[in-house]
């Protein structure tokens, strides 16, 4: 069914009070996209950036801010290389062949924090297309996760009491470039996932097609983190009756990326 005034989604999808990010460095517009838009201006992501981060502090996490890798021009787009939760961390393997280093700089930091398990090939897993929802893990199966890496993670996390279901991505980079949780049983998403037999049982907020970049909007400790310039889709929010944060990602648009893509939460 199609939600709308007055719903909550049931609850938070958990209490987080960390997140790990990393600046975007001055050859972000070197790294991977599918966008025909003007390349991105790096003082404007870095302006972006630190207005994303204030945001993830003023709803009570210590964010950790990573220094940018030169090397790796989408290394910001930190949160494809792992896939956390309270009981473990696990250690993505990029599905793209250029960003597959970036997960070995994340794990030390990681370590810190939780005990690590490992994508191995065949497998190829983003961290893009996990979505967290209570106990159940939502696994995009895409160009940049295969069905080999879904069943790793999925393996991983069954044995600590999680359930999975693999999700067929038809549009959209990744799984949550088009579907995320504000709520446990609550969905945005766009139209090409609204009838998916994967997604059955959530209730959901389908987004209009012109407004489908609005879907990648964070549930953090209660208040929504979305992106500006999307009235229709805020209108629909608001009635949710949380608190919602609007945050320009214009420049991070431009290399597909959005609000979940900037950070690791835990």
């Amino acid at each position: 069914m199609n939600a709308d005034h007055g719903r909550t989604g049931g609850g938070d999808t958990g209490g987080y009070t960390r997140a790990i990010a990393r600046r975007p460095g001055a050859n972000l517009g070197r790294g991977l996209t599918t966008s025909r838009l003007d390349p991105p201006d790096h003082g404007l992501a870095l302006a972006q950036f630190d207005g994303y981060v204030r945001a993830l502090e003023n709803c009570g996490l210590t964010v950790t801010v990573l220094d940018p890798l030169p090397e790796h021009p989408d290394a910001h787009f930190v949160e494809d290389t792992a896939v956390i939760v309270p009981e473990l961390a696990v250690i993505a393997r990029p599905g793209a062949d250029s960003r597959r280093d970036e997960a070995r700089h994340v794990a030390p930091v990681l370590a810190r924090h939780r005990d690590l398990v490992r994508i191995e090939a065949p497998g190829i897993l983003d961290g893009g297309d996990v979505l967290l929802a209570g106990r159940r893990a939502l696994i995009g199966i895409s160009e940049r996760t295969n069905e080999a890496g879904a069943r790793q993670l999925g393996a991983a996390l069954a044995a600590h009491g999680y359930d999975w279901r693999p999700v067929p991505v038809a549009a959209g980079l990744h799984l949550k470039s088009s579907v995320n949780a504000v709520g446990n049983d609550l969905l945005l998403m766009t139209a090409e996932f609204a009838d998916l037999e994967a997604l059955a049982g959530y209730d959901r907020i389908v987004v209009d097609e012109k407004e489908a970049n609005a879907c990648n909007t964070l549930l953090v400790n209660g208040r929504l983190l979305t992106p500006a310039g999307y009235p229709e889709t805020r209108r629909r929010l608001d009635a949710l009756a949380r608190e919602i944060v609007e945050l320009d990602t214009s420049e991070f648009r431009k290399m597909d990326g959005g609000l979940s893509c900037l950070s690791l939460r835990f």
